[in-house]
């Protein structure tokens, strides 16, 4: 009798464990998240003025907000994390596997697929995963922004809280509050940028794959790079990538915050809070606000709070990392014990 094949997870197991990993790894980090976050949506007035740190607004927040304002917009964010990379699955399966179908017909063995036919096929998956998560993505990046939206420059991080800091934070209530401002198109704040910004993983797999083919020169054929070679390569193809692309990484956070460029008339704090006026600022896209950025802040305004963004990524990126092998067999047990309660019915 043969011996028994041992499970193996399927592609969409493999998707759950990235979900689960991703979720798990970005709720680590999430202070770092929140705190960068509102360092992107945050104006300096005028250029050379100094950048808020990211210690100086961890310290705000826990000041003026406690533990709990280090986790806003916590459950938004996680859903956007699950169901992005859920999405993104989703999608890149039926992409490709229709291309694959399409070049194949009459071909009893079709050749494999380019890297570049790879590339433009996972673009093209990451953009219908954002058409189709990006509302998450806005309601969680407004929660985390908060209050700090009138206080959008670095010059207000001693004032004393507004009404904000106890207004109704939750997602259906930013989400109503979004839709009253904006309309329901509102919930797809940013689209364009995060369009443009799926770039970022072709970037990341280039560059990768050429530090790569230098690292593992003279060695022999089939030799395997090392765990630890993976991680600080990874590192560094991600870093290259954050910097290229940062500029439009910090315009989606401002677009969708609403938060000011530096040309807009921003009413006295002290005035704003009592007379509870709202006054979120417009932009005409990322272009729009980039050009508005780099009139008011000099080019060093694209690139505020990248030092936090690389930060939080490459920390997420490690616990990933470490945790990957953990949340596959985490998966595997899933999918095993749905097995066996559907097999009862």
């Amino acid at each position: 009798m043969a011996a028994a094949q041992p499970e193996q997870l399927t592609a969409f197991g493999h998707a759950l464990a990235g979900a689960l990993g991703g979720v798990f790894s970005n709720a680590v980090v999430y202070p770092l998240d929140t705190a960068k976050t509102r360092i992107q949506a945050t104006t300096k007035k005028g250029k050379g003025r100094e950048t808020v740190s990211i210690l100086a607004i961890l310290r705000r927040i826990l000041r003026e907000e406690g533990v709990s304002g280090y986790y806003k917009g916590f459950g938004a964010s996680m859903l956007n994390t699950f169901s992005n990379q859920y999405a993104y699955f989703f999608f890149y399966s039926f992409v490709r596997n229709s291309y694959i179908r399409r070049v194949s017909r009459g071909m009893k063995n079709p050749p494999p697929l380019s890297t570049a036919m790879e590339l433009i096929l996972g673009a093209v998956a990451g953009a219908l995963s954002q058409v189709f998560t990006i509302p998450v993505s806005v309601i969680a990046t407004r929660q985390q922004v908060g209050s700090s939206r009138k206080k959008s420059s670095p010059d207000d991080i001693d004032s004393h809280r507004t009404h904000d800091d106890h207004a109704d934070n939750s997602f259906l209530s930013v989400a109503r509050e979004i839709i009253k401002e904006d309309g329901v198109t509102g919930l797809w704040l940013g689209l364009r940028a995060s369009l443009v910004l799926t770039v970022n993983p072709a970037i990341t797999y280039g560059v990768f794959e050429r530090v790569k083919s230098i690292v593992m020169l003279g060695t022999a054929p089939g030799t395997k790079i090392a765990p630890l070679q993976a991680f600080f390569m990874g590192a560094l193809s991600k870093t290259m990538a954050t910097v290229v692309t940062y500029p439009y990484i910090m315009a989606k956070v401002r677009i969708q915050a609403r938060s000011d460029s530096g040309d807009e008339e921003i009413l006295p704090h002290a005035q704003t809070a009592e007379r509870g006026e709202r006054k979120p600022a417009r932009h005409d896209g990322a272009v729009d606000l980039l050009r508005k950025v780099y009139t008011r802040e000099g080019l060093t305004g694209w690139y505020q709070g990248m030092s936090a963004q690389i930060m939080k990524a490459v920390l997420s990126q490690a616990l990933l990392f470490m945790l990957k092998d953990q949340f596959e067999r985490y998966a595997l047990l899933l999918m095993i014990l749905y097995r066996r309660l559907t097999s009862r019915r």
